[in-house]
């Protein structure tokens, strides 16, 4: 069976050491050297080297997909791989121009071992922004906390799938409770939390054994269901996965009350005020990235797919995964087309509301006055940059 490697697991906390890569940190003007890549060319209409660190630094959540493929849209000429460390760097374009500044793309996953962004975020001080997921934020707002600034996905592709032809009459997650179907999930996830205690499947029929590979899904023949993304898994099981090679249907858990924003790029809370000056052309450029990304994503991918054979973690991806992403993430509605990368502040109270009684049955102190303005902020956005109508 081939080694199709999970797409993230929240639950397996490895006690990984920091990351110690220093980062120059100072701001500079135009009379500086050159940025550490070496690249000296001219600085275009967007410059970020007064206000930013000479480095900015970008931490994953997983191995390299197209999930991430804003961020390698803004890679510059020459990217330079670091296959010991899974990172890459390179000048940080924007839009086809130099800002005068490098970016490094870390991978995370297995090259943090697994443990949470948040938590390499705090051992690691260089790390400016990390992909963290609403539900996360708010599980670590009294301990590590963080501020979104930007929504790379307007929807999760979180799912749960299930076999169509096992089950026919199953149109949605709900279903999977009448048909009795036993769903493999990761042990921990929050989301499960909350469709057991909202009653939208019963803890009797969820298995958290599921250990990222196919091997359970297969073996039942259809008669289980289990997590995934919409992003990856319908291709890999359809194209990939020899003893499966038909397609799987499945439900959003966004779609059943669960809308966490995942993947955001966020900031220590506590430095956002330090870093406003920066975040203000940052972040536009982050959102430019993205619009330029899905108007033509072949070059990022190209870079993405590299990414994954140079740093040989297990994970399997290739272009073809690459391409279903991106097409998926356009046409599902998982990205936004106008107002790129903003949070709804109503949205993010109702992930407050119904994560509270679920980390309070894990023992995890969630600040009472939690407000959404302390975990999403749409302060430095510019509303005028989307996706073409």
């Amino acid at each position: 069976m081939i080694n199709v490697m999970s797409r993230r697991s929240r639950t397996l906390l490895a006690a990984a050491a920091a990351v110690g890569l220093a980062v120059l940190t100072g701001c500079s003007d135009s009379s500086s050297p050159a940025a550490s890549s070496g690249y000296s060319g001219p600085i275009g209409s967007v410059d970020l080297k007064s206000v930013c660190p000479a480095k900015v630094v970008l931490q994953t959540d997983w191995n390299p997909e197209a999930e991430h493929g804003m961020l390698y849209q803004l890679l510059g000429p020459d990217p330079k791989f670091d296959a010991g460390a899974k990172r890459v760097s390179a000048p940080l374009f924007t839009h086809g121009e130099y800002t005068g500044v490098d970016v490094e793309i870390r991978a995370g996953g297995p090259a943090i071992g697994f443990q949470t962004v948040t938590s390499q975020m705090y051992q690691d001080q260089s790390i400016m922004l990390g992909m963290v997921d609403t539900d996360t934020e708010i599980q670590n707002a009294a301990t590590n906390p963080t501020t979104a600034v930007f929504a790379t996905l307007d929807k999760s592709p979180q799912m749960i799938m299930w076999d169509p032809a096992t089950y026919p009459n199953v149109h949605g997650i709900a279903d999977l409770k009448a048909a009795k179907a036993t769903v493999l999930y990761f042990q921990g996830v929050a989301y499960m939390d909350y469709l057991t205690g909202a009653g939208i499947l019963d803890k009797g029929q969820i298995d958290g054994s599921y250990d990222g590979t196919p091997a359970n899904f297969v073996a039942a023949g259809g008669a289980k269901a289990q997590q995934g993304f919409s992003s990856s898994e319908p291709y890999l099981y359809q194209q990939k996965i020899a003893q499966w090679h038909k397609p799987v249907a499945y439900q959003l858990v966004h779609d059943v009350g669960f809308p966490t924003y995942k993947s955001a790029m966020s900031i220590r809370s506590a430095e956002l005020e330090k870093n406003s000056a920066c975040l203000q052309k940052l972040v536009p450029v982050l959102q430019r990235a993205e619009v330029d990304y899905f108007a033509d994503p072949a070059h990022a991918n190209d870079l993405i797919v590299a990414a994954v054979q140079k740093y040989n973690t297990g994970w399997v991806y290739d272009t073809g995964n690459a391409d279903y992403a991106t097409k998926t993430m356009k046409e599902t509605g998982l990205i936004a087309r106008t107002e790129m990368g903003g949070f709804d502040e109503a949205r993010v109270q109702h992930m407050i509301d119904i994560t509270r009684p679920v980390f309070s049955a894990q023992k995890v102190n969630v600040p009472a006055d939690l407000k959404p303005e302390q975990l999403a902020t749409n302060r430095f956005l510019d509303s005028r940059i989307g996706l073409p109508s």
